[in-house]
């Protein structure tokens, strides 16, 4: 009856006299026997469930009965109405004279209502996530978990899945550097845990091309200290002073593995972060002592992540193979041993040793002399064999005023010249960190440049359909979509974003891969 109540007759008793429950319950039954007739017979719809059980509360003091009752019943309003007025008819409880007053005929549905709006209310404020996630967050943390989960153990040290496999290494403090490294693609870290380098670290060091890479306080200093002392260490990098490898954003990660310098030239100094800061990048990591190229002072960042690893990037690079722009290990880290040539040398560069071999015709820095049609490029004076030097120095004595003019107005003319290939543009836009969208022709002209943020509509609304897109930012599967629709040939990026799909008309390349070898004419 309890589940289908509708309403619930509230009454008070009062009795002159010691009166009991029971005695109110007979009352009730007694006195309306017959009153409202055969169809509203409390009797008769007790048995037919349409009324309840009749509670009542009762209590005597002073002689007298004081209560409450209430009874359930599914009838509807006016039948209820009629059976509540019928029970203000009773006049006597047992031997006593009483008095029953109806107080309130309460909904039990409005009640049930009440309670529900109630709850909906509480629910509205805390069952519901505001948060709306946009695609790009949604992607960027799934790829981040996906990272996070490759974190694995070398020796009980924390470290990135490719440490026992990669001929390059880097060093870091700490666990939640490892994570930061993986967070963008780097695999192939692994954590000192501490001041007290393990033997696994110095054994491991003792075999692989090793950068170290720490934090920019005191703390990096003297683990760079011991980790000299018991190991093997080719280059050392450092976060910005005060800064942590774990506090880094993207760009300021692979800026700090870029501006890394040879052990050798910190080795012996009291502070050599300070030292690694002071270059700024200005000084060229040589070659590990015995490394080769394969294993140059940037193959230590094994981004296998950084480029689509799902997607089809092989057949990718099947059909670009003819490209004059090649994959960079720095970017791709998905060789194998058979892509080393016979001298165990890497086809390709990283991003430091690059820069420093560009293969583009140059000045002598000397005599300002063009040496592009000479074949090949002079000794330094100190290679040279002495007889030579001492014979060479009367001819450049007799020229050296005569062309240090035309030196300088080719220099200058050099300076102001616009770029005309696509090499020129990507240093001109994303290795001077403007963060700018060029958009070039056919033939290597810049059409028009954007904000680097700004690069999507600024394709969608350009008239001329550009060849290239050189952008210094992130490349994005929207933009890569926006570029194959419009016919776009070639971008190129300060670095590449993860792909769902990989259109195959579009040549991507980050700009690691156009440091490598400076394309011939576009």
């Amino acid at each position: 009856m309890e589940d289908t109540s509708k309403y619930l007759i509230h009454a008070d008793v009062t009795a002159d006299g010691v009166v009991e429950r029971s005695d109110v319950v007979g009352a009730v039954f007694g006195q309306t026997e017959g009153l409202l007739g055969d169809e509203l017979d409390l009797r008769d719809l007790r048995q037919s469930q349409k009324v309840g059980r009749i509670d009542v509360e009762i209590a005597s003091t002073a002689g007298q009965s004081h209560g409450h009752l209430t009874i359930a019943t599914s009838l509807d309003k006016v039948e209820t109405a009629t059976l509540a007025a019928a029970l203000e008819t009773i006049t006597r409880i047992g031997p006593c004279r009483a008095d029953l007053e109806v107080t309130e005929i309460e909904d039990v549905r409005a009640a049930k209502r009440k309670e529900v709006v109630d709850r909906a209310k509480e629910l509205l404020h805390t069952a519901f996530d505001d948060s709306v996630m946009t695609s790009e967050e949604i992607l960027a943390e799934v790829r981040q978990h996906v990272r996070v989960e490759d974190i694995t153990e070398y020796e009980g040290l924390p470290a990135g899945p490719r440490v026992g496999e990669s001929d390059a290494i880097i060093v870091v403090e700490g666990r939640a550097d490892v994570l930061t490294l993986l967070k963008y693609g780097v695999k192939n870290a692994i954590a000192v845990e501490g001041t007290n380098v393990p033997d696994a670290v110095a054994e491991l060091t003792r075999h692989r091309t090793v950068t170290a890479f720490l934090d920019g306080d005191r703390g990096g200093d003297l683990i760079l200290e011991e980790l000299s002392q018991v190991g093997d260490i080719d280059y050392v990098a450092f976060a910005p002073a005060g800064e942590s490898v774990e506090e880094l954003d993207h760009h300021q990660l692979f800026a700090a593995l870029r501006n890394k310098v040879p052990y050798e030239t910190v080795s012996g100094l009291n502070e050599p972060r300070e030292a690694v800061a002071a270059t700024d990048g200005s000084t060229t990591p040589a070659p590990a002592p015995g490394a080769t190229d394969a294993t140059d002072a940037t193959d230590a960042i094994d981004a296998t992540d950084a480029t689509d690893e799902t997607n089809g990037s092989d057949a990718s690079a099947d059909s670009n193979a003819g490209d004059a722009l090649p994959r960079s290990p720095a970017i791709d880290g998905t060789r194998s041993a058979s892509e080393y040539d016979s001298a165990g040398t890497d086809p390709t560069h990283s991003l430091e040793s690059s820069a420093a071999s560009d293969t583009r015709p140059a000045a002598d820095s000397s005599t300002g002399a063009d040496l592009e049609g000479e074949g090949e490029t002079p000794k330094p004076a100190h290679d040279r064999e002495p007889g030579a030097e001492s014979a060479e120095s009367a001819a450049d004595a007799e020229t050296e005023a005569g062309t240090a003019a035309e030196s300088r107005t080719d220099d200058a003319d050099a300076t102001e010249s616009e770029p005309t290939t696509v090499y020129e543009h990507a240093t001109d836009v994303i290795r001077g960190d403007s963060d700018r969208v060029r958009f070039l022709g056919a033939a290597g002209e810049a059409i028009a440049d954007a904000d680097a943020g700004e690069a999507y509509d600024a394709l969608a609304n350009l008239e001329t359909v550009p060849t290239t897109v050189v952008l210094d930012g992130i490349l994005s599967q929207r933009l890569l979509d926006l570029a194959a629709d419009r016919g776009v040939d070639r971008i190129v990026a300060d670095a590449l974003g993860q792909f769902t799909k990989r259109p195959t008309d579009v040549r991507i390349h980050a700009i690691e891969a156009v440091a490598e070898e400076p394309p011939n004419g576009n």
